[in-house]
């Protein structure tokens, strides 16, 4: 079931629940400027549709402008500690500040900080993760469980309620994939602010897939998530191109799905080899259909009969099929030009 969530604009994006928006982090230096352009420029064109960029110091202050001279997607600032950076990130221009308000140095900066959002309607991101935890609360729970991270969580959104600011969006990160599920689904019942969800520190490309598809995929199957992230050790692009595809799964994104066998031996056909240049050149194909690739007649238009076009190996040779229907033969070395023709047409 759906949310009621408070809507929340994040430069041109609205967070209310009717459209899962991606996003990513640089890992350029914070002072290659112009490295970190052109890395937010990339990820732009990968459908990176939020990006955030580390401000560690006031130096970093100018990335802000010189990113987003060139790109249209928001810009969000990651701060720690120091509130003057937030406060400079407000003035140069940010779509959105993540802080964790306990930990820039009281009420006074807290309002310091939130009096220079309000005057721009920029939102703050709180951000709680399993190393952020309150000593206080660590000592009350004994370690970082979902009802820790969830108690920290409204503990910083009351010290901005208290200042009258409820542009809130909240992230609670954990890299234990079940702590992750149990706290956004608590913070869920506690709060109406939307969600950015993600399983922090998941790991290289193919442990952190495997994680964020299933926390992130748990929660967004259950409608809680206005936001993803999915953080992985490598090009922060292959991280939109794994929140696409979980968004595809969960039938939240448009575009191509690819259904296929694990191969058997009645398969005649190098049918990993066509898989694969067949997922290769549906990355420039925006329709939204269901492409069938297997290995033999039983796997063929039978079981795969719901998909939209697909082919059917033979012995060195496959059928291309329609909805079911047979359309033709082709031989192995042209399956996957003939395929595409076939998608051309629809």
């Amino acid at each position: 079931m759906k949310r009621n969530v408070k809507p929340v604009r994040v430069g041109n994006c609205t967070l209310d629940g009717n459209h899962i928006y991606i996003q990513s982090m640089l890992n350029t230096r914070s002072d290659d400027i112009e490295g970190s352009v052109q890395q937010a420029l990339s990820l732009e064109k990968a459908g990176c549709e939020i990006v955030r960029a580390a401000i560690p110091d006031m130096s970093a202050i100018a990335l802000i402008s010189a990113i987003k001279e060139k790109v249209s997607i928001p810009l969000v600032a990651d701060i720690h500690f120091d509130y003057r950076l937030a406060i400079e990130a407000v003035a140069a221009g940010i779509d959105k500040i993540r802080i964790n308000p306990g930990n820039i140095g009281g009420m006074d900066k807290v309002r310091q900080v939130v009096k220079a959002c309000s005057s721009k309607n920029i939102p703050i991101r709180i951000g709680v993760n399993s190393g952020s935890l309150e000593k206080e609360i660590l000592a009350k729970y004994g370690s970082p469980t979902p009802e820790a991270l969830v108690e920290s969580a409204m503990g910083h959104v009351r010290l901005l309620e208290a200042c009258d600011f409820n542009d809130i969006v909240i992230s609670i990160k954990s890299s234990d994939v079940h702590t992750m599920i149990e706290a956004y689904r608590l913070a869920a019942e506690k709060c109406n602010y939307p969600l950015h969800l993600g399983v922090t520190e998941a790991g290289t490309a193919h442990m952190g897939m495997l994680k964020s598809a299933i926390g992130i995929g748990s929660l967004l199957h259950d409608g809680i998530g206005e936001t993803i992230r999915v953080s992985l050790t490598d090009k922060p692009e292959m991280e939109i191109n794994a929140a696409r595809d979980i968004l595809k799964c969960l039938g939240l994104r448009g575009g191509p799905q690819i259904v296929s066998c694990p191969t058997c031996g009645r398969t005649r056909i190098d049918l990993v080899k066509t898989a694969k240049e067949v997922e290769s050149a549906l990355a420039s194909v925006n329709k939204n259909i269901k492409v069938a690739v297997m290995g033999c007649i039983v796997n063929g238009p039978g079981e795969a009969r719901e998909a939209d076009i697909g082919i059917a190996g033979g012995d060195g040779c496959a059928v291309i099929f329609k909805k079911g229907e047979t359309l033709r033969k082709v031989s192995e070395d042209n399956i996957v030009a003939e395929l595409m023709a076939e998608i051309e047409k629809l």
